[in-house]
């Protein structure tokens, strides 16, 4: 028996009437997410003459995954693996303070991958993330042992 895939469209997360991708995809209780990017806030910010640094996009691609997370009927708590690809590798420190923040009060936080990659779609952009989360499991109470 195939298991049902329900395509996960969040209002305050642009996808493409043509893209050839889905920014989520709800398998069960498994939500898978392709790469998020802090655009087009980042495109905004850099005309306006103050690029985003990569603590304020690292906030900006979470919460477009939190917002995914919840249309999908869950939050944050849910979010178990990132991947995140960095242009450059010096602004770690910058994504770890970020990703703190976000999760801070967490039990545990969600696995993590990071690279360094020479460059992502867009000139003004220094980091995406990729994201899973499991809508019956909550990293905020998780017990550790």
């Amino acid at each position: 028996m195939s298991q049902a895939v329900e395509r996960i469209q969040a209002q305050d997360v642009g996808e493409q009437a043509n893209a050839s991708w889905s920014n989520a995809l709800l398998l069960g209780n498994e939500l898978v997410m392709s790469g998020m990017t802090g655009h087009p806030a980042t495109r905004q910010a850099a005309e306006a003459g103050t690029p985003l640094d990569a603590y304020h996009q690292t906030l900006v691609v979470l919460k477009k995954i939190r917002a995914l997370v919840e249309t999908a009927g869950g939050h944050t708590g849910n979010i178990y693996r990132l991947t995140v690809y960095l242009t450059r590798i010096a602004d770690k420190d910058a994504v770890a303070r970020a990703r703190r923040d976000f999760f801070a009060g967490f039990a545990c936080y969600p696995t993590s991958t990071l690279v360094e990659v020479s460059a992502l779609v867009f000139p003004e952009l220094v980091v995406e993330i990729e994201a899973s989360a499991r809508l019956d499991i909550d990293m905020r109470t998780a017990p550790t042992r």
